[in-house]
């Protein structure tokens, strides 16, 4: 199922108002949420409704469509603005305010919706920006009183929640570290120091400076000499024990 796109239409002629309400309605992954009919009340409904997309008149009474723009980029997240006008003088300032694309009235059913997926493309492009930024600020931050249940890494253009409990093991890469949970391997930017912060102890344990396990998924500990320890874990990889980490674990085996 599409996701679903909403629409904004500002014009100040009821005729133009119609015909895009009517062209929306024509397009099944878009919605109009609300129409209106100059700058001033624009502003208001745009603030209250936040649509995906905003049809933008450019010559409107007390604002102008240039004027609406130039008002709404002082917003955290503005609409993907299509410009409609009968009067092609505007283009190059219409691009300049970074507007999805320009209509030039009359423009018919084809034009309108190639408008209207050059404006889904930049949306999706924005949430998608948004997911991981909300991802990042899940996963480096720590939790206030108690460790994650989760955490959410990165899945080629997706981002999948990983339980806690599932992870077997993290080492660390540079400013990443690599997660092996279920039988796969997850590159998340994190260092292994911030995310030993989120991660329970126990049952986990950082052995090394680039190694934290889970002692649930340990299958034995290896003697390698007097003062080092090697980690065996029930997938049978080899994780290797600090001197001074196998010294403590020495002692409380004892």
């Amino acid at each position: 199922m599409e996701e679903l796109i909403t629409a904004m239409i500002v014009d100040d002629e009821p005729l133009a108002r119609r015909k895009l309400v009517t062209l929306l309605a024509d397009v099944p992954w878009a919605r109009c949420v609300g129409e209106v009919e100059d700058g001033v009340a624009a502003l208001d409904r745009i603030s209250h409704l936040q649509p995906d997309v905003l049809f933008l008149d450019i010559q409107m009474p007390e604002l102008s469509g240039i004027d609406v723009v130039t008002r709404l980029q002082r917003m955290t997240t503005m609409p993907a603005v299509i410009f409609t006008t009968a009067h092609d003088h505007y283009a190059v300032s219409a691009f300049e305010l970074e507007a999805v694309d320009y209509l030039l009235k009359p423009f018919g059913a084809g034009r309108f919706v190639t408008a209207l997926e050059r404006a889904r493309k930049v949306v999706q492009a924005r949430d998608g920006a948004a997911q991981l930024e909300r991802a990042r600020m899940i996963l480096t931050t720590p939790a206030a009183s108690e460790p994650a249940n989760r955490i959410v890494v990165r899945d080629g253009n997706a981002f999948i929640p990983v339980n806690i409990a599932d992870i077997d093991r993290v080492e660390a890469a540079d400013d990443y570290v690599v997660i092996h949970a279920l039988s796969r391997r997850h590159l998340v930017a994190i260092t292994l120091s911030r995310l030993q912060e989120r991660l329970p102890n126990p049952p986990f344990l950082r052995v090394h400076r680039s190694h934290i396990v889970n002692f649930d998924r340990v299958d034995r500990l290896l003697a390698l000499d007097d003062s080092r320890l090697e980690v065996r874990m029930k997938d049978g990889a080899a994780v290797p024990v600090s001197r001074a980490r196998s010294q403590e674990i020495r002692r409380l085996a004892r």
